[in-house]
């Protein structure tokens, strides 16, 4: 009985600072913003008015312009996460393979991703407005001449190209390490039982990086979904409205339109969409991996 008190007390020492910690600035705010989301509250009066299931109804049935911003969100999730993920691979191949130079290499790759969102956004913005035209008036190309970010699809491929040219590196460093774990006798053995580079590389190698990709996965959809800071000083969510994100939907929402109660009940659903898909995914990750183990 003495040492499970003791064990008790020693598990609190180093554990109950942190939750009491991580309760005070995780749980009870998100506990708070439950009820919030129930009321039409403006972020700044005294007076709060319960309002039920209104702002979830106005959400769903398309009065919050919520489901616009959750599709464009979808849309530019599925094209980074492929994106990035298959780019950084490549890259991670190519940098394992006998070449000169790899590690500058490498840190060329993974420099844009120690750059943070806000700023690296500002720099594509000039790049777009005045870089890619004067290119386009030297070179005489008409495609670096369009208006980038100032139309429904050409600001969508600007985001795409920032965010991959920003992200891909880190996938690239991931990859480089699984790669690179490979047991060298099994890419020997399948070559001596004939199989190519291309077979070695997806029947051998990629299968024994499936933790790493798992990761990797996790990592770039849940970005891919909260992804703000970027969108926010590369475009502001225009041209009218058309690149608003999820997050840029709710930051809008509380602080820009003043409905504090109506953007807690966006952000719980933001929540539960990000957890529902993550958890998707990871389930389908591990129960491949059981499969190769």
């Amino acid at each position: 009985m003495r040492r499970k008190k003791m064990g008790f007390w020693r598990h609190f020492i180093f554990l109950g600072p942190a939750s009491i910690a991580f309760a005070i600035a995780v749980m009870i705010p998100f506990l708070i913003s439950i009820v919030y989301s129930f009321t039409d509250w403006n972020g700044v009066a005294n007076e709060i008015k319960f309002v039920g299931f209104k702002n979830f109804i106005d959400i769903f049935t398309g009065k919050a312009a919520f489901l616009d911003a959750f599709w464009f969100t979808a849309k530019l999730a599925i094209v980074t996460v492929v994106l990035v993920n298959v780019i950084g691979t490549l890259l991670a191949v190519a940098l394992t393979s006998a070449i000169k130079c790899k590690g500058l290499f490498r840190v060329s790759f993974y420099l844009p991703n120690t750059i943070g969102g806000l700023v690296l956004g500002f720099i594509w913005q000039f790049i777009f407005i005045n870089g890619f035209p004067a290119l386009g008036d030297k070179l005489h190309l008409a495609f670096m001449k369009l208006p980038w970010l100032g139309t429904e699809t050409t600001a969508f491929i600007a985001i795409i190209i920032v965010t991959v040219w920003q992200s891909v590196g880190y996938i690239m460093i991931i990859m480089t390490a699984a790669l690179t774990g490979v047991p060298m006798e099994m890419l020997e053995s399948a070559k001596i039982d004939g199989a190519n580079a291309f077979q070695r590389f997806f029947k051998v190698r990629l299968p024994m990086c499936i933790s790493y990709i798992t990761v990797c996965l996790f990592w770039t959809i849940s970005g891919s979904f909260k992804t703000f800071d970027l969108v926010y000083s590369l475009t502001k969510g225009g041209p009218y409205a058309s690149t608003n994100t999820l997050a840029m939907r709710i930051y809008n929402d509380a602080f820009a339109n003043n409905k504090y109660g109506l953007a807690t009940a966006e952000s719980l659903i933001f929540f539960i969409i990000i957890m529902i898909i993550t958890g998707i995914q990871m389930y389908f990750s591990t129960k491949k991996e059981k499969e190769l183990l």
